[in-house]
């Protein structure tokens, strides 16, 4: 069904064209009554070369200032007062669009960019009351219902839903950005309520601090599966949910990230014997196995199981082994006392507990076919009993390693995508939430995070060809990478009172929206900016709360001061868990 015709007959215009630039309109206002009705954001219809096209343009700036009569004559009596004629009222508005009504009657459209520029005196008219419902109607009906993603309704017209397209949402990558408190962790939450109604929603939510398991354990709205990487608790008796990353998931540069004190003198010598002897491990792995097809290709990066303990033993044997010398004496090995501090490092990770999930899992994740399983159980799509949609929480893994774990588990997914057949593949998201934890920018990085980084960074620049989609969402933007930020073709906006995460924003924002984001600071809660590829009209616009909310509340604390005693021994339990580094109520 077509939307209804906006019409300006019978109306006045608000203003005429004064001054045009290549992104910019400036009009010169006639109708100051109706002036008084006119907000940053509200949108404005210049009569096009047809009286079915319009050129719309969204206000950034609302100013009056004296008239040249008024400001080149002698000062006014104190009883005179000049009046809005006497004054010269300008909009300065953004050229964002064009509609018009198509030919046969087919109803009207919208696309984005200016056919034309305005004409200097072309009539200009504030879209308002059925014509602004008119026009918030063609937005909707644009996108097709296969396709048409709710975000909630806009805010300068509550009775129309603004719905993105979905495919061209996750196409290019999204951003979800916004202070604290601004509504990040309901519009995450949203948007997988959204896509867990389609029949195969397939989203990997990368969650810091657990407070989407929500997601997954309510009882009455729950709908993900949940995963959570082993703390020390679980080695002993992992739960049916504890995910264990094995070491030999690790490439070479993740595993000396991790292990290589690169001020040493000797690094170089150990990053060398390291990989050598890595590569050996694996090639008698494969060679048990009998797998010559691999064995004729694989490298030390290949994710072959490997026995560690066998690895220590051979850096053992070469930091402390003698050869014989040429006086019939034994001598120092060409390796010897050069490795001893790797291996002390080695050790020192393999027996922290905390690091359980990489150096002492379950001995089911060293056989060969762990990792289909593993692959299967994160790239399978919603059937049956297990859902598309999967919250992944990191919240008990150390914080030195928490950007090589990221970049573990999201290069695995990758490349198993890459190298599936392209007829084969179904569409991956991956959701960074926290994203400023393990991708800063690159001159901030340490080792661990430049590793994370070049995994993500490969995903933003590659991944839309294989189907594998980043969703960033992240407090900080201006701690975030640039080039990831910048791979971004949509982004929700929320509430960014920090002047250097406006910037942030506003930088990968086209020259032309630059205006509209400097409401960023005076948006309310759930209120956010979103402009990109997927909805025809950047909009303000008031995002929906999802049934299912995570467990990111904002604290009442004067209210809770005043009504809620502190609990001893929930204080007591919190001490046992700080010592077993394991959350005690962590059942499911």
């Amino acid at each position: 069904m077509a939307s209804a015709v906006m019409s300006f007959d019978g109306q006045s215009p608000i203003g005429r064209v004064m001054s045009v630039d290549t992104m910019r309109v400036f009009i010169h206002i006639d109708d100051h009554e109706l002036l008084k009705k006119v907000m940053v954001g509200n949108l404005v219809a210049i009569q096009g070369a047809t009286g079915h096209q319009f050129l719309i343009s969204i206000v950034e700036r609302i100013t009056r200032l004296p008239s040249d009569s008024i400001a080149t004559s002698e000062a006014l009596d104190d009883e005179t007062a000049p009046t809005p004629e006497d004054m010269q009222d300008t909009i300065r508005a953004v050229l964002v669009g064009t509609y018009r009504v198509k030919d046969g009657g087919s109803g009207p459209s919208f696309k984005r960019g200016a056919d034309s520029c305005p004409q200097i005196d072309q009539p200009s008219h504030l879209i308002q009351g059925s014509n602004l419902t008119a026009f918030m109607g063609v937005l909707s009906q644009d996108v097709p219902a296969e396709k048409a993603l709710r975000l909630g309704h806009f805010a300068i017209d509550p009775t129309a839903e603004a719905v993105a397209d979905g495919d061209r949402f996750f196409q290019r990558h999204a951003a979800i950005l916004g202070s604290t408190g601004s509504g990040k962790s309901y519009t995450v939450a949203a948007l997988l309520e959204r896509a867990n109604t389609l029949s195969y929603p397939n989203i990997v939510l990368l969650d810091m601090h657990g407070e989407y398991a929500s997601l997954a354990k309510s009882e009455t709205n729950g709908y993900a599966e949940y995963l959570k990487i082993a703390g020390p608790g679980d080695l002993a008796d992992p739960k049916p949910y504890s995910l264990f990353l094995p070491h030999w998931l690790l490439n070479r540069e993740e595993m000396l990230s991790m292990l290589l004190d690169r001020s040493d003198d000797n690094a170089p010598n150990q990053a060398m014997r390291f990989t050598n002897v890595v590569f050996e491990q694996k090639r008698k792995v494969l060679e048990a196995f009998k797998l010559t097809d691999v064995l004729a290709s694989f490298t030390v990066d290949s994710p072959v199981p490997y026995d560690l303990k066998a690895v220590k033993a051979s850096l053992q044997s070469d930091d402390q082994e003698m050869v014989p010398g040429s006086s019939g004496r034994d001598k120092q090995g060409p390796w010897y006392g050069k490795l001893t501090r790797f291996i002390s490092r080695l050790e020192a990770k393999i027996a922290d507990r905390r690091y359980g999930f990489l150096f002492q899992p379950p001995a089911a994740t060293e056989s060969y076919e762990w990792l289909q399983n593993f692959a299967e159980s994160f790239l399978s799509t919603k059937s049956g009993a297990r859902s598309g949609i999967k919250v992944v929480d990191f919240s008990e893994v150390p914080s030195d390693v928490l950007p090589t774990v990221v970049s573990v588990l999201a290069r695995v997914l990758y490349d198993v995508q890459f190298w599936m057949q392209a007829e084969s593949r179904t569409p991956v998201c991956l959701v960074c939430d926290e994203a400023h934890l393990y991708l800063p920018v690159r001159s901030d990085a340490d080792a661990a995070a430049k590793r994370a980084l070049d995994t993500f960074e490969r995903i933003a620049k590659e991944g839309r060809k294989y189907g594998f989609a980043l969703l960033v969402v992240s407090q900080r933007p201006s701690d975030v990478s640039k080039t990831i930020l910048s791979q971004c073709n949509n982004f929700i906006a929320l509430r960014l009172t920090n002047e250097q995460d406006q910037s942030a924003v506003k930088s990968v924002m086209p020259d032309s929206m630059a205006g509209i984001a400097d409401v960023l600071p005076l948006l309310d809660i759930g209120e956010a900016i979103v402009l990109g590829d997927s909805i025809l009209l950047p909009s303000r616009i008031k995002l929906d709360k999802p049934k299912a909310t995570p467990l990111s509340l904002t604290k009442n604390f004067w209210r809770e001061w005043g009504e809620k005693a502190s609990d001893s021994d929930a204080i007591r339990t919190a001490v046992e868990s700080l010592r077993r580094q394991s959350k005690g109520g962590d059942k499911k």
